[in-house]
């Protein structure tokens, strides 16, 4: 049985590109145009659209599933994400170090250290770094900066930056990748250091190794919404 519909295109000389099925246009659940800020983003949405079969697959269309989130969902409630997001800068993992054994402390070091002084030199916002879980407080203009970095995403970066601050537990980090001071997987690698260092004391487990999997592919596809939205 073939797919219902012949071809998926892009539409449209400017933004908002829209996607297409035979002509009619993709609509999302809330019943909205599917659209993309860029046509490099809405490219790959109609891809992934004539990749289906004979039935739709959402977990095969990363980029469609993040354009309804941004049309349904960021784009009505703005304010709350870039709340939430901005929320992870008074708790970022990278200011919450270990006091030992040393050669743990010192990745944290090599892989922590340089992103904070460029997010405060970049941002304005230096952080205060301690050791151990015990909350610590952050320069509230730090906080204000930190917001402001991240309002000045449009809604399909907000929607990527989102993902990356949530995958990774640190909004400096995904900060970090969206001004391309670390690339995606630099910055996957820094926020691992913790669990790599248990892995390597403790062995592998295998539903832990799964769950890290997902989460490295879901935090590699907000990456490529990050670019594809840019483009």
């Amino acid at each position: 049985m073939s797919k219902p519909w012949h071809e998926a295109r892009v539409e449209g000389d400017a933004a908002p590109f829209a996607i297409t099925l035979d002509g009619k246009p993709v609509r999302t659940p809330g019943k909205r145009p599917l659209t993309a800020p860029t046509r490099a983003l809405a490219e790959v949405v109609a891809g992934e659209w004539r990749a289906q079969g004979d039935k739709v697959d959402p977990k095969t269309m990363p980029m469609t599933r993040y354009m309804n989130s941004v049309l349904d969902t960021v784009a009505d409630h703005r304010d709350g994400v870039v709340a939430q997001v901005s929320a992870y800068g008074a708790s970022d993992l990278l200011c919450y170090r270990s006091a030992h054994p040393e050669i743990l402390v010192g990745r944290q070091a090599a892989a922590w250290d340089n992103v904070l002084t460029w997010v405060a030199k970049k941002k304005d916002a230096p952080m205060v770094v301690t050791t151990g879980i015990i909350a610590v407080e952050q320069p509230e203009a730090s906080l204000v900066s930190l917001r402001e970095a991240v309002a000045d995403h449009d809604d399909a970066a907000l929607a990527a930056l989102h993902d990356l601050t949530a995958f990774s537990g640190s909004l400096i980090l995904a900060l970090a990748v969206s001004d391309g001071h670390l690339t995606a997987e630099e910055a996957w690698a820094a926020s691992r250091v913790d669990e790599d260092w248990q892995i390597e004391q403790w062995g592998e487990d295998d539903l832990a190794t799964a769950a890290a999997e997902d989460k490295h592919a879901a935090f590699m596809d907000a990456a490529r919404l990050l670019e594809l939205s840019r483009q």
